[in-house]
């Protein structure tokens, strides 16, 4: 854990070099699409002579991007490291060519790695007057850290809330005048050799990582609205491998999970159900795919067109009904695995229980009602917010964690490591629930 907390504060100060000299690139490593995004920063003209960090005042233009299909990934994880290289090198090389500019620095999101969420507190006494740098980096080394148990590393680490004198919902204590200085903080976990293979595989592709995000929380970032983050709601991500399950509170995600399935195995049943190719289940579902049946989809037929010689078999016909038949038995499971997740989580005990679909599997047709009748009446499908350049095939919800990744490295929130704290205390309790805080606190 000490290592990788030097090696975040190590890529948090790269990206600032790279945000100063005014590009960046983002990467978004999934097991059906990987994406690129060329960033350009053009800082405004000083007001004055105070200086001011460059994300605070930055405007941020897309100047390049890029999508191909995945290769080497499954489950959001690295699976065959050759694969995933070309497809990194290619990807990135083509959006450099659109942004006819180099890059050398990328950060990147993915969505497997098993995410694990704790909850965790700490409280010290305020060594001066007032609040300063020092006491919040006093009271985040104050936390009881849980035992994560060996290869696993922690990806983000966010003080959600803080106290001072039993005075809570502070955002940033830094200038209050108190006394005892308490914190909530939520700390994510993943697999350490999931990140571990994502920064070997960026280096060899004569790259350097400037910072490592989860898709379930950038995702979260860009499809949440602002009154859904601050009042509680929780985003699912469904993408082709992993399906992310990410719960904002405070505008800080408070639990963080995924779910092993998502929309490639929706495809593999069709394409097992149906004796097809996966490309050609892949086409199916996009055209024809849908979770509710109607007396027409019984009249609705879907040609098998395949090459295998013999010209009956190639020429085969299912009705829609068939196909619903195969895919919402799928797609009801991962929803109630996301339930599971949310339940585990505590998620009934917030204010509001306002559910957002996004992701490219969230584009099923009727996947909103069905998701309503498993997760809770408050569903809606979300899409990420507008980024200035961004090219119109990549505003849809399959791009919400790209998007999202654009505001985590423009307006990063403060994490464990952006403070001077010793991080060799180990050991100490985790939380049951993740929002366990929550209860005491709000």
């Amino acid at each position: 854990m000490t290592e990788f907390h030097r090696t975040q504060r190590a890529m948090r100060t790269m990206r600032t070099a790279a945000m100063s000299r005014g590009v960046i690139a983002l990467l978004d490593i999934g097991t059906s699409k990987v994406s690129c995004l060329v960033l350009r920063f053009d800082p405004p003209e000083p007001a004055n002579d105070t200086v001011i960090p460059l994300y605070r005042q930055s405007a941020m233009r897309v100047v390049g991007a890029k999508t191909i299909c995945s290769q080497g990934v499954r489950f959001g994880e690295i699976d065959a490291m050759v694969e995933t290289e070309r497809a990194i090198r290619t990807v990135v090389q083509a959006a450099q060519k659109m942004a006819n500019t180099r890059v050398d620095h990328v950060i990147a999101c993915f969505a497997g790695g098993d995410p694990r969420s704790y909850g965790l507190a700490g409280e010290v006494e305020v060594a001066g007057s007032h609040v300063d740098e020092q006491d919040v980096a006093r009271v985040l080394a104050a936390c009881d850290l849980p035992d994560i148990g060996m290869g696993r590393e922690v990806l983000h680490a966010h003080p959600v809330n803080f106290a001072l004198d039993h005075r809570s919902g502070l955002g940033d204590p830094r200038g209050h005048v108190g006394g005892v200085l308490a914190t909530d903080m939520h700390m994510l976990t993943v697999d350490a050799a999931a990140v571990q293979n994502i920064i070997y595989c960026i280096r060899r592709c004569d790259l350097e990582l400037a910072g490592i995000a989860s898709s379930a929380y950038v995702a979260g970032l860009s499809a949440l609205v602002e009154d859904e983050q601050e009042l509680g709601a929780a985003c699912i991500d469904m993408g082709g491998g992993a399906t992310g399950v990410s719960i904002f509170l405070k505008k800080h995600m408070i639990f963080a999970d995924a779910v092993r399935m998502g929309g490639d195995t929706v495809t593999r049943d069709i394409a097992a159900g149906l004796q097809v190719p996966m490309a050609m289940a892949e086409r199916i579902k996009t055209f024809h795919g849908g979770v509710y049946a109607t007396g027409m989809d019984d009249r609705e037929m879907i040609e098998l067109s395949a090459n295998s010689g013999d010209w009956e078999k190639d020429r085969r016909t299912v009705s829609r009904t068939e196909l619903i038949g195969i895919m919402r038995p799928r797609v009801e499971e991962i929803l109630e695995e996301v339930r599971a997740r949310l339940d585990a989580a505590g998620f009934d005990y917030l204010p509001s229980q306002q559910i957002v679909l996004t992701g490219g599997a969230s584009q099923i047709p009727g996947l909103d009602m069905l998701a309503a009748k498993i997760l809770g009446q408050n569903v809606r499908l979300g899409r990420p917010m507008r980024v200035q350049g961004m090219p119109e095939a990549a505003r849809g919800p399959g791009f919400s964690a790209m998007v999202g990744l654009a505001l985590f490295a423009a307006c990063p929130q403060d994490e464990w490591w952006d403070f001077e704290i010793p991080v060799e205390r180990m050991g100490g309790r985790s939380f049951r629930r993740a929002v366990r805080w929550f209860r005491d606190n709000w």
